[in-house]
């Protein structure tokens, strides 16, 4: 049997561990490194060429281009004037090679929106964890160092693609589960003594949010490549953030007001420790989690690239191709209390009816127009012009 997106993607990003291990491990807060015996493991992703082919295009531009230099004094970012077109944002080539001889590593951005073979990596990770996945792209030279100790604010997965790379990590975590709202400071001294690890071809590094890190210069003559995949798993407290504008509007005790007059009186704290009991009480209701996981795969349909297998040319399906729903695009589906569902994808939100819903759960697995009944036809070919819909 042929595997799916995520299976493929799984494989390819934690070898043989279970899926159950896998969430385990994103919920706990201990990094791994995970030792590759292929060196060639992660060739199919990436490779110095590929960057190559992509700084001579148009698409080289800051920010999603960058360089870092460990050597720098002060922060490791090299400033942008000294590989950018003058008064532009596109690299400079022949200035951005030669500040990468003198040492600075090559960063380059969210590689999977321009890089097929990462877009589908990236999407396939998507399917397994239902929250965005991104990939960011580092190739320093010998002997050199990037960034210094820092933690990043999501769940990454280091993987080595060519060369080797010195790493230190540590155990303590100096500031609990991180946002991007509460990014790094250069302010968290690293605690106890740093495991030293060396990366080599195939190996992978998963690193939660909060560890303390730093890529060290690494052995040999060779550019040590890698990809940071980045997990970017909502928080509870931006889920809140997006929602509350919605909340407010219906829940009258979010819309108190605080005593401010009171404030002056002794009892003035416990006043205001009264509307917040309200309001608190009105954002403990039984819906409000059902609300937040919908808006959480809301979230992962509206901000991630469409990616229809369909091109600008395809074929109208007959009565006897067999379908299937698309692995690309992402959709949600949402049963309604009186019957049929929601189906939430990158278009909008669509109601289904009960036999719609029934034809959609069968081409979960495939199915072809006429084996799905009267109607159904009309209903697949729309599915597969927007591209939710593909032959098997």
């Amino acid at each position: 049997m042929t595997a799916t997106l995520a299976e493929d993607a799984w494989s390819l990003a934690f070898g043989t561990m279970p899926l159950e291990d896998g969430l385990a491990l994103r919920e706990a807060t201990a990094w791994r490194l995970m030792p590759g015996n292929d060196p060639d493991r992660y060739a199919g992703l990436l490779s110095i060429a590929d960057l190559d082919a992509f700084l001579r295009t148009d698409a080289a531009r800051t920010p999603r281009v960058s360089m870092a230099d460990g050597a720098r004094k002060g922060g490791a970012g090299v400033p942008f004037e000294e590989y950018i077109e003058d008064g532009g944002d596109r690299v400079d080539l022949p200035r951005l090679l030669a500040r990468h001889d003198d040492g600075a590593s090559l960063v380059v951005s969210q590689f999977h929106e321009v890089h097929p073979p990462l877009a589908r990596f990236c999407r396939g990770l998507e399917k397994a964890f239902l929250h965005g996945v991104q990939a960011n792209i580092y190739l320093t030279p010998p002997g050199a160092q990037g960034f210094r100790v820092h933690f990043d604010t999501h769940d990454v997965l280091v993987l080595q693609v060519s060369g080797r790379k010195a790493w230190r990590v540590w155990d303590a975590i100096p500031y609990a589960a991180p946002t991007r709202h509460t990014p790094w400071h250069n302010n968290a001294a690293p605690e106890g003594e740093p495991h030293a690890l060396l990366m080599a071809p195939g190996d992978a590094l998963y690193l939660p949010r909060g560890v303390l890190h730093e890529a060290m210069v690494q052995d040999g003559a060779e550019p040590s490549l890698h990809v940071t995949v980045g997990f970017m798993e909502p928080a509870i407290g931006e889920m809140l953030r997006d929602l509350l504008g919605e909340l407010e509007a219906e829940e009258p005790a979010l819309r108190a007001a605080i005593p401010t007059w009171r404030l002056g009186e002794p009892e003035g704290v416990a006043a205001v420790r009264s509307v917040l009991r309200g309001a608190l009480a009105a954002l403990g209701h039984d819906g409000l989690a059902d609300r937040v996981a919908v808006a959480a795969l809301d979230r992962l349909v509206r901000d991630r690239m469409s990616l229809p297998r369909r091109g600008l040319v395809a074929r109208v399906p007959g009565p006897q191709d067999r379908l299937l729903l698309s692995e690309t695009m992402h959709h949600t589906l949402v049963p309604l209390p009186a019957g049929g569902a929601a189906l939430r994808w990158y278009g909008g939100v669509e109601t289904l009816s009960a036999t719609e819903f029934a034809w959609l759960v069968a081409l979960e697995d495939g199915a072809t127009p006429a084996s799905l009944g009267e109607d159904a036809l009309a209903f697949c070919r729309r599915l597969a012009r927007v591209g939710l819909l593909e032959p098997v």
